[in-house]
């Protein structure tokens, strides 16, 4: 696979609580030579990262992020705010208290609150792969596919693990086709990237990608 078409589909992440402006900077400098899907940034920074990048990359931005348990007003808001401050894509987190306790009705209902605040701009719902069951997994690929959402995220990165083949293999088998699938979370080498997309990914979340690329071209 073209190193070109996996830079394409990359979120150039930066999501560290001490993120630091100067680094965000640094991030969006790099997304744009490197032409990457987003930049993925804390929503304190959306208007910043717009300013730095323009309509040369996207900017995406997390809520409820990264436990997911924010109200869902809270989550519209913040969904609401960050398009404002000029985000063109959200991933939020699902409220896995709620999935745990099988009130997918809940789940379906806060997810499409959240996309009708996004409108046209992409919407994609992390789901925590590692804290489910392959039941859990399935009856979410289902909930995502009829909220209106446009993707499945498997991981915030900050949880027990990250994306999985097996995780990005079994949404490809039970999402709609209307849903499409990132990756994220431990994505360390370009042959995982490559094997992500191979197995359904079209989006990889990951800070690492760009670096190796950065790394290959000093050597």
């Amino acid at each position: 696979m073209e190193l070109d078409t996996i830079l394409r589909t990359v979120d150039h992440t930066l999501l560290a609580p001490a993120a630091r402006l100067s680094e965000i900077r640094a991030l969006c400098e790099d997304a744009v030579r490197y032409r990457t899907a987003s930049v993925c940034i804390p929503a304190s920074y959306v208007k910043d990262a717009k300013a730095f990048v323009g309509d040369a990359v996207a900017v995406c931005t997390v809520i409820g992020f990264p436990n997911g348990y924010d109200t869902t007003a809270s989550k519209v808001f913040q969904a609401a705010d960050a398009i404002g401050n000029g985000a063109d894509e959200i991933d939020m987190v699902v409220n896995l208290g709620w999935v745990k306790d099988g009130l997918f009705d809940r789940v379906l209902e806060e997810i499409r609150a959240v996309k009708d605040a996004c409108g046209a701009r992409i919407l994609k719902v992390i789901v925590e792969t590692c804290l489910l069951t392959a039941e859990e997994k399935i009856r979410l690929c289902e909930v995502v596919t009829a909220s209106g959402a446009d993707f499945i995220k498997t991981s915030t990165g900050f949880s027990t693990g990250g994306a999985t083949f097996e995780d990005v293999a079994l949404f490809a088998e039970h999402v709609g086709p209307n849903v499409r699938i990132k990756a994220a979370g431990g994505i360390s080498t370009l042959a995982d990237a490559e094997r992500f997309l191979e197995l359904g990914a079209s989006r990889l979340g990951t800070s690492r990608i760009v670096r190796l690329v950065k790394e290959a071209e000093r050597a």
